[in-house]
């Protein structure tokens, strides 16, 4: 006598063998050792009792299971397949230890506890049918009647042996099923994440970053914020719009957003937009390494801008393009509001508020490769970069005038002791940083500006 075979949903596929039919057959098995040994008079008569008891019990438990919704309990599994256990101990007493129905009904109700639940639940319900048993015999006497009749041997041991196998098979197609499942798992898994990598594209580096590790919902909130607000614009942009074809201009500007997408990236800088030949970027969200170290990652991130514009330009003109293609930046520093704007079904991540149309404004003003700056970006890297003053601007949305600046360079970068060289003439662009030409790239660049050097001292 036994139960259920393995840990499987009542309402399984019909792949996978049902608790419900495993207890029904180990129960049935164990009527007919009943009834075969009730009719060669090898069991007391009495015991005509178990018959019906047997036959309803499995359903009688089922339905129990099933009204209080208890299929995918574990412990609700466990608690059953112990009653079971109760039910052997006492059945082995009531049969006075027939030897083989005895044995094989300990067989079916072990071979029922490691499927379901391993080692642990053989050991809890071994204790629980050796109580039982215990008890039983207390109660109706420990009497022993271990010779029996071939056939309730027979009756016995082939039902025991269809319960185990039959149980075996339906375990077996479990693991297959569970093989595949696992299989599909990892399949939709490499799917996920190949469509999250895809999505990722669409969103900065950092707030998808943020959305995929649980960091942050996304729902429709947004919080006050001091963050440092970048925009440019390429300053003959227009004019070059009008001369090249639209395929060849938006290889261009891939190309040029790229470029300076990179950049933003080197510095943490969180990207918010691309609009024609403008971007936004913001420094402060969604993460944040403090005010002054933001600000400085943004002007950093501007003067390399400014500078790696001049590497482009060469290679531009170089394709044919003529046209003296220059950046210009504005940057802002304060209070802005930031996080998902939009409809629930249709989120922007992006800021608002009266510094992101100063940086806006700045930039508009700038001259061609000039960099400005508010007041509140001045304080925070006055003492490393090196700022002119660039007067008073009249900014919608503040009521006084604003003071603004322009960025020349780092202090290190200035004078005797800087680091880089530049120089750019018709023909000819030299953007050199010392500190970023490593020791093994040393002999070649020396190489290169010696060969350079050679080419014009023999021209005519």
């Amino acid at each position: 006598m036994a139960s259920e075979p393995s840990i499987i949903n009542y309402d399984a596929p019909p792949s996978v063998m049902p608790a419900y039919n495993g207890r029904v057959l180990a129960y049935l098995t164990s009527t007919l050792t009943f009834i075969t040994g009730i009719l060669l008079g090898h069991f007391d008569k009495n015991l005509i009792w178990f018959v019906p008891f047997a036959m309803l019990w499995p359903h009688l438990l089922y339905f129990f299971v099933r009204h209080f919704k208890l299929a995918d309990n574990p412990t609700a599994r466990e608690v059953t397949l112990l009653i079971d256990g109760v039910i052997v101990g006492c059945t082995i007493v009531l049969i006075e230890f027939s030897l083989t129905a005895s044995l094989f009904s300990i067989i079916m109700g072990a071979f029922s506890f490691i499927v379901v639940g391993g080692m642990k639940l053989l050991v809890l319900g071994c204790i629980t049918a050796s109580i039982s048993l215990g008890l039983s015999g207390l109660i109706f006497g420990f009497n022993f009647n271990i010779n029996e009749p071939v056939l309730v041997t027979l009756v016995a041991g082939i039902g025991a042996g269809v319960y185990v196998a039959v149980t075996a098979y339906y375990t077996h197609q479990q693991a297959k099923a569970l093989v595949k499942a696992k299989s599909q798992i990892q399949h939709q898994r490499e799917q996920s994440i190949s469509l999250s990598h895809k999505l990722a594209k669409y969103l900065s580096p950092q707030v998808w970053q943020s959305i995929f590790t649980g960091e942050r919902d996304v729902r429709l909130e947004t919080q006050r914020k001091k963050l440092t607000i970048f925009f440019s614009d390429i300053k003959g942009f227009t004019e070059l719009a009008e001369e090249m074809e639209p395929e060849s201009l938006t290889e261009l500007l891939n190309s040029y957003f790229n470029e300076m997408s990179q950049i933003a990236l080197k510095y943490g800088g969180t990207i918010d937009k691309f609009v024609g030949d403008s971007i936004m970027i913001f420094f402060g969200d969604p993460t944040s390494r403090g005010p002054k170290e933001d600000t400085l990652a943004c002007v950093a991130m501007a003067i390399e801008m400014r500078k790696h514009m001049k590497i482009l330009r060469q290679k531009w003109q170089s394709q044919g393009i003529k046209t003296p293609l220059q950046i210009r930046i504005g940057i802002s520093t304060g209070y802005s509001t930031v996080g998902n704007f939009g409809a629930e079904n249709r989120m922007d991540y992006t800021i608002i508020g009266k510094e992101v149309n100063l940086a806006s404004r700045l930039e508009s003003l700038a001259e061609p490769g000039e960099i400005l700056i508010s007041y509140e970006t001045f304080s925070l890297v006055k003492d490393k970069v090196m700022c002119r003053d660039k007067g008073e601007i009249t900014v919608k949305g503040f009521s006084r005038p604003v003071p603004i600046y322009q960025i020349v360079d780092f202090r290190r970068d200035i004078g005797a002791g800087q680091s880089f060289i530049e120089h750019e003439t018709g023909g000819f662009a030299l953007y050199l940083d010392t500190e970023k030409v490593t020791t093994e790239e040393k002999d070649l660049v020396v190489r290169a500006l010696e060969r350079a050097a050679e080419k014009l001292k023999d021209r005519d």
